[in-house]
Formats: C-alpha cells, structure tokens, sequence
C-alpha cells in the first residue's frame, strides 16, 4: 500500500475543483464519436501491466502514458505527459456535466497524485500502480471515493 501511494504521488500538482464550480456545457475539442473512440479504447486496455514511464501496450502504462496513448491513438489528439500537465489542460468540467473520454484527476489535499478517463456510469479506466495493471474502477469505490476528484474535457 505504502508502494502505491509513493507511486501515485510521483506526478503530483494541485487538483482543479475550484475551477469547476458553475460550469454546465463545456466546449470539447473532441466530438462525440472521437470521445466514444477514445472511451471504447481505453476499455479495451483493460488488464495491459502497469510500468512507471510506459506508453506503449507493449511496455505497459503509467497513468499519464494510457492517457495520451488513447487520447493520440483513439482520436489523434496529443495530450500533456504528466498529470501536473494534465491540471490544467482542457477545460473544467462539473461532475454532473461529466461525459465518456473526459478526464478524471484525483488528489487528496493540495497534491493531484493521478488520472483516468472517464468512460460512463460512474466508472473510468486507469493504470494504478506498480505491480498492478489497467482497470476499470468506480468512482464511488471505497478508495477512490475519498479522493478529491476534478474532471477535465480536451
């Protein structure tokens, strides 16, 4: 456990909550088709392993190289490498505005620690530690429903 949260805070800037606050409809840089591509593929990552720095199916994810693997390959839109990058790229988006193919930055206090892409019904994909692989979680999971989360649209 101690493992997991030294790795998830590796990439760590302020989450974006406060930015989110009265935002209802949100340009998006995607169309829905590119998001739904974007959401099918990451889905279909499920089970990849996880590796610190990876990008690639081959070398496994981090939680930041799965994003922008899906992100240029599910719609060819280039994304930030990191998730202090990923704070403040794309637009905010309020938790009931939230769509498949936005992101999810999570934190706890003033520190994002990581990502995922929202994919619908209150579940996103992700690369979550080292030694674990890509999976599909709730939001509303025990762990995860503890973090502060931000939602972020390309």
């Amino acid at each position: 456990m101690g493992c997991t949260l030294l790795l998830l805070t590796a990439c760590s800037t302020p989450p974006t909550n406060d930015r989110v606050a009265g935002f209802k409809s949100v340009p998006a840089r995607l169309t829905v088709e590119q998001a739904n591509d974007v959401t099918l593929m990451a889905i279909g990552l499920v089970g990849t392993p996880y590796r610190y720095g990876g990008n690639t199916p081959a070398s496994g994810f981090d939680c930041s190289g799965l994003i922008r693997y899906v992100y240029k390959e599910g719609s060819g839109v280039p994304t930030p490498r990191s998730v202090s990058a990923l704070v403040d790229w794309g637009q905010p988006v309020s938790e009931d505005a939230v769509r498949t193919g936005d992101l999810a930055i999570f934190g706890r206090g003033s520190n994002a620690t990581h990502a995922g892409i929202y994919v619908g019904e209150g579940r996103f994909v992700h690369a979550p530690s080292s030694g674990g692989e890509v999976r599909l979680d709730q939001l509303k999971s025990k762990y995860w429903s503890t973090q502060q989360v931000a939602f972020r649209r390309p």
